[in-house]
């Protein structure tokens, strides 16, 4: 059992991650985005990312479009969308990225 989230703390432009579930059929990993930190657009095709926002705001993507959201917030990206994020703020954004089932 985890009992609290690990300690990250990205400079600007830097991102941090944890593993924090690996199981057979889920991946939930920690994403700790500093001021300008982003995860450049991406597909998994075969499986469903779900982030949830736990602190900040980002800029998401999604095939093309963007959106800003604001903690706490939830973004289901489906199968085959392409998803991307980043922390145009001044402070951390921090996140949890669900994929499932693991490819």
């Amino acid at each position: 059992m985890l009992d609290e989230l690990p300690d990250v703390d990205p400079d600007e432009g830097e991102v941090e991650t944890a593993e924090l579930v690996v199981d057979d059929d889920v991946l939930v990993k920690l994403f700790a985005l500093g001021p300008g930190g982003a995860f450049d657009p991406h597909v998994h095709d075969e499986a469903t990312n779900v982030f949830h926002l736990l602190e900040g705001d980002l800029v998401v993507t999604q095939d093309g479009r963007e959106e800003t959201v604001s903690a706490p917030a939830v973004v289901h990206n489906a199968p085959g969308v392409e998803h991307g994020a980043v922390n145009d703020g001044d402070g951390r954004a921090l996140l949890t990225a669900s994929l499932c089932p693991l490819p």
